[in-house]
């Protein structure tokens, strides 16, 4: 019996050893996949800060680009409502064209006819004056001759009496 409680101790310290053996070869590979995954984790850190950089880089540009399109667009806006304003300045400015036009219009029918009558007396003022001045070219023409006439005589009248 004491021979079976030394086999199996030496069973038992032999199955520890294999035990101890494997669980020595596991933890150094387990070492060695730990070492790796922080290597692994080390390079992947300095990639996420340079992401992590170039990504504020890109949200700063980012936000002044948006500022920048909101000041366009506020100035955009200006120019529209200007536009917006001259259109109905235009239209204000044709609306009151129309209202004088129909008034007008309105005018010259109700008094088409005394329209009519101040054109005829017109007429007449203009033909009298025609008349006018020719009785009074007729007249100067007619006066200019007797003049002629006269020097003449009075030139033959000196060339008589130097003779």
């Amino acid at each position: 019996m004491e021979i079976i409680l030394y086999l199996s101790a030496a069973v038992a310290a032999i199955a520890f050893l294999i035990l101890v053996i494997f669980l020595a070869k596991t933890l150094t590979s387990l070492q060695e996949t730990l070492k790796s995954v922080s290597t692994t984790l080390t390079g992947l850190e300095g990639q996420l800060q340079g992401i992590t950089k170039e990504s504020t880089e890109l949200l700063h540009k980012t936000n002044g680009l948006a500022e920048d399109i909101q000041k366009k667009s506020d100035d955009l806006n200006s120019v529209v409502f200007a536009v917006k304003d001259v259109g109905r300045s235009i239209q204000e400015f044709n609306n009151s064209i129309r209202k004088v036009s129909s008034t007008v219009s309105t005018g010259i029918d109700e008094n088409k006819e005394k329209i009519s009558q101040v054109v005829q007396w017109g007429n007449v003022l203009m033909e009298l004056k025609d008349k006018w001045q020719l009785r009074k070219v007729k007249q100067e023409s007619a006066a200019e001759e007797v003049y002629e006439e006269r020097n003449e005589k009075v030139r033959k009248g000196r060339i008589h009496r130097s003779l």
